[in-house]
């Protein structure tokens, strides 16, 4: 009887690692799926907005295209039209759609 017992114990103690690795690998899992995609993603627009510089067309968040005529600091002038220029923040220019828009990866 008490040999049964001892294997009972055994048996919940393995139960408990077997929880504790399942739970390693769901974390592990939306590490890899999730949160380090969106890491790279940020980095890469990061990457892209410090690239940025006088002649790029670009496309804002909005929709609108245009070219970069200057930079100062946080601010992008975009040239839409012969003369026509609007301001806006670096962060309104979507990478994503600028890198559709003109072709390249």
């Amino acid at each position: 009887m008490k040999l049964w017992i001892l294997l009972q114990a055994e048996g919940a103690g393995g139960g408990i690692m077997g929880q504790v690795f399942l739970f390693g690998s769901i974390i592990l899992i939306m590490y890899f799926f999730m949160i380090r995609p969106q890491q790279k993603k940020q980095k890469e627009t990061k990457n892209f907005l410090e690239a940025m510089k006088k002649g790029d067309t670009v496309v804002t968040i909005g929709g609108i295209h245009g070219k970069v005529s200057s930079i100062e600091g946080d601010t992008v002038t975009v040239d839409l039209d012969k003369g026509l220029k609007i301001k806006v923040e670096k962060s309104a220019i979507s990478a994503d759609f600028t890198k559709k828009a003109t072709g390249t990866k």
